[in-house]
């Protein structure tokens, strides 16, 4: 079906997208059918743009690639596949099309209408093979204001191969060797526990071959039984550090506020799948809104032990990835389809968390270190990345700090 040469996709498209903008802008719309049918989406963005107090979009040239693409993507009948197979990718380290962080823009706006309808139209197969656009779209169409110009897109909850982890197992397989190396080199000598004191005497017991009858003196004895007793370090230090001591989980921000005696810090309830929600206290506020935050899936530690932040309860850690300079920080993102409150995984690593972590003995200061970001965004541990049954945990930043 078309209106004038323009097809009711098309129509559609602009009709959302003049809407959506007006929205935003908080300007009502005198733009008629006639104005719609008539002008292409770049014109239509620019003339909003031009009604509004905001004058043209922040980072301009990039939102206009994306318009760019919008049109792109409603004429080329052909190419859509490819072009939905680009986007995807594209997608990989982003939640929104411009810009860091979470604000979504004008171009994600654009983007959205021009998708909607194809992608409603595909089957649950067809759709799986876009994983990243589809957390994309959930995002945006939770985000923005589309009214009844578009209505929501069903979602199924998919679940993918990410493509870098396809050599994990192999990876934590020839990993295993040298572990076990380690572990037995640490076994064989227990020794190098013990004071230096002892251990000069037992380098110089060794050198000068001393007798049987010698090394039962009963001095000789007590050092040998103390070092037995001594406790592994490097054992006792891996305990200390391992992942496995916390339990991280998938939540689902449902609300979130400004802290009312913190500028710095954030209210948020998240639901982790315990039937009520969590509330945490989390400092985002100089980085994301309240608005940001709600139906974002995030990941938490749930076994912090619970305190008051400026007489506000928190019962949890929002992991959140950081850049090098610290100017731009999010929380970690769980994939769209994982489950809420299932555990994070992370492989090797699969030992019961503790019921509550002990402040006292620092174990997450001594665990943070070893959390950040890859060169392709996907939290990890040492390396090992983040998994839920969906998929990896990632930002938008790589190579960046977890903590």
């Amino acid at each position: 079906m078309a209106t004038n040469g323009v097809s009711s996709e098309s129509y559609k498209a602009k009709e959302a997208i003049v809407y959506a903008l007006c929205k935003r802008y908080s300007i009502e719309s005198d733009i008629s059918s006639e104005g719609i049918l008539g002008n292409d989406i770049k014109t239509l963005v620019s003339n909003i743009s031009k009604l509004s107090t905001v004058g043209t979009p922040k980072n301009e040239e990039e939102v206009m690639k994306w318009v760019a693409f919008a049109d792109k993507f409603l004429a080329d009948l052909g190419a859509r596949a490819e072009i939905l197979k680009g986007l995807n990718d594209e997608l990989i380290l982003k939640t929104v099309l411009v810009g860091g962080g979470l604000n979504s823009s004008e171009a994600d706006i654009v983007v959205y209408a021009a998708l909607h309808s194809f992608v409603n139209d595909l089957s649950s197969t067809e759709r799986q093979k876009y994983p990243n656009m589809l957390r994309w779209l959930d995002y945006i169409q939770n985000k923005e204001d589309f009214s009844n110009a578009l209505q929501k897109i069903q979602l199924e909850k998919i679940g993918f191969e990410f493509p870098v982890l396809k050599d994990v197992g192999k990876v934590e397989a020839d990993a295993n060797p040298k572990k076990g190396a380690q572990n037995i080199k640490a076994t064989d000598k227990p020794e190098a526990v013990s004071d230096s004191k002892k251990n000069d005497k037992l380098e110089a017991d060794s050198k000068s071959k001393k007798s049987e009858t010698e090394k039962k003196l009963p001095k000789d004895a007590k050092a040998t039984n103390e070092k037995k007793a001594s406790p592994d370090t490097s054992t006792s230090k891996d305990t200390e550090t391992s992942i496995s001591l916390l339990n991280i989980k998938v939540g689902l921000i449902i609300k979130a506020w400004k802290h009312p005696s913190a500028d710095s810090l954030l209210v948020e309830e998240i639901d982790v799948g315990e039937g009520s929600v969590r509330q945490v206290v989390s400092g985002l506020a100089k980085y994301c809104s309240p608005e940001e935050l709600t139906n974002r899936r995030v990941v938490l530690i749930t076994n912090v032990k619970p305190g008051k932040l400026r007489d506000v309860t928190s019962a949890g850690l929002v992991l959140c990835a950081s850049s090098k300079d610290q100017t731009v920080v999010e929380p970690l993102l769980a994939p769209e389809g994982a489950k809420i409150g299932e555990r994070v995984s992370i492989s090797g690593h699969e030992e019961k968390p503790e019921d509550v972590l002990n402040p006292k003995k620092k174990q997450l200061d001594k665990i943070t270190p070893y959390l950040s970001t890859d060169d392709k965004g996907i939290a990890t541990f040492k390396g090992i990345p983040f998994m839920t049954s969906a998929g990896p945990c990632t930002s938008s930043i790589p190579n960046g700090t977890v903590k």
